[in-house]
């Protein structure tokens, strides 16, 4: 079907699918599927005011582009997976179908992979620890206190700090 052609709802649904990461492909197919319009990949690529095809779009769909993009990159609390709840659930779903169809190794898998969500494995933090007990300085195994004047001299002067073995 011809750009012309296009339903403002449709040409927004396009737009906001490509701010959204989406392929063109993928845009294609959405549209067909929920308008019953055929366009093809490359038609819809005109809609990306960041690829070369979208160089003369429109300030209004640049103007909704750059808005939906902005919305999606900074709200990600709208996408269901990214919350570990509903990966959990989905792993729990997979798991159990998994053990139906008696496919112990998958479900071995999922379950681990769950094990490894609830333990954040999958996520950046760093837990650390800045003082120690009732807020004091970190206690160390090994004082400057504790060492002979050679084993300090061997660490300032970059050897090992273990005890010598004389």
């Amino acid at each position: 079907m011809a750009k012309g052609k296009l339903t403002d709802e449709v040409r927004t649904h396009i737009v906001q699918g490509l701010a959204c990461f989406d392929s063109p492909s993928v845009v294609a197919a959405s549209v067909k599927k929920e308008f019953d319009v055929t366009v093809s990949p490359q038609a819809v690529e005109a809609y990306d005011p960041t690829k070369r095809a979208g160089r003369n779009l429109s300030e209004k769909w640049r103007t909704l582009f750059e808005a939906a993009r902005t919305s999606f990159v900074e709200d990600t609390a709208r996408i269901g997976i990214s919350h570990r709840a509903v990966r959990l659930r989905a792993l729990q779903r997979m798991a159990e179908k998994a053990e139906d169809m008696r496919n112990l190794a998958l479900a071995a898998q999922l379950l681990e992979q769950a094990a490894k969500e609830m333990g954040e494995a999958y996520s950046n933090r760093h837990r650390l620890e800045h003082t120690g007990k009732n807020g004091g300085p970190i206690e160390h195994a090994v004082s400057a206190k504790d060492m002979t004047d050679d084993e300090l001299a061997r660490i300032a002067f970059g050897g090992s700090g273990g005890a010598s073995a004389a």
